[in-house]
């Protein structure tokens, strides 16, 4: 199938599980990044203009990544509300360091995914609307998402996409090619890139996906990270059941 034809697909699949849900609307975390981008655009296709509210949520962010969705909902003509919870996260790790907890750099960058996504489930159930999250295929067979943050959502209209076909989509549905193609950040912290936080090229992941032949390092790089993050993709675990006398 052609890439065309299968975003034609996701476009029905968006449709009809919002109408089928009974909710009134879609609610996305728009970051100027490639990924919610896309999802931005199928999804205004799918419902219209009106079925869609976006949520630009800074926090310590860097002022790029703010002028880049701004852009994204500008090219989209979108509607959309910023909410910078930057000093909403400061305090909170300020009381948690006077209980004595000083976080690491990586639980602190995950609780501003996570304080993301309570701003979007909170907006959600204001509008009576459902989370669009903006996981590719990539990122999901590895793990890379936040658990309770971006891995939470309502359903995942690109998780079968790879990330170069996120790219190629993107420029399909009007992304301006300097944001399409820019480095994929999470924006956490200053430097940070995906690829160099997962340790594995976007291209090696493709490759991998699609049964190519990739470097011996990659290929265990992937494999560990898929293992590893597998509590990340299944319900939470429960004791077998308790049957009754």
């Amino acid at each position: 199938m052609k890439l065309a034809d299968y975003l034609l697909k996701i476009e029905d699949f968006v449709s009809s599980y919002l109408t089928n849900s009974g909710m009134k609307k879609y609610i996305l975390g728009l970051s100027g990044g490639v990924d919610s981008s896309l999802v931005a655009a199928i999804c205004k296709n799918a419902v219209g203009k009106e079925k869609l509210e976006c949520l630009i949520i800074p926090i310590e962010s860097d002022e790029n990544d703010m002028k880049d969705a701004l852009t994204v909902a500008n090219v989209l003509n979108i509607n959309y509300k910023i909410v910078d919870l930057t000093k909403t996260y400061q305090s909170y790790c300020a009381e948690m360091a006077k209980s004595g907890i000083e976080l690491t750099k990586s639980a602190s960058s995950n609780l501003k995914v996570r304080m993301r996504m309570c701003a979007l489930y909170a907006y959600a159930q204001n509008e009576s609307g459902l989370v669009l999250g903006t996981d590719n295929k990539d990122e999901r067979y590895v793990g890379y998402f936040t658990k309770y943050g971006d891995g939470a959502a309502d359903l995942l209209p690109i998780v079968h996409l790879l990330k170069s076909e996120v790219v190629e989509a993107a420029k399909m549905y009007g992304i301006p090619t300097e944001l399409a193609e820019k480095v994929p950040t999470a924006g956490l912290f200053e430097g940070q890139t995906d690829e160099g936080e997962m340790g594995v090229t976007y291209c090696a992941l493709d490759n991998y996906l699609l049964g190519l032949s990739v470097d011996n390092a990659s290929r265990d790089r992937i494999e560990r990270m898929h293992k590893n993050s597998e509590h990340k993709r299944t319900d939470i675990p429960t004791p077998e059941d308790f049957i009754r006398d």
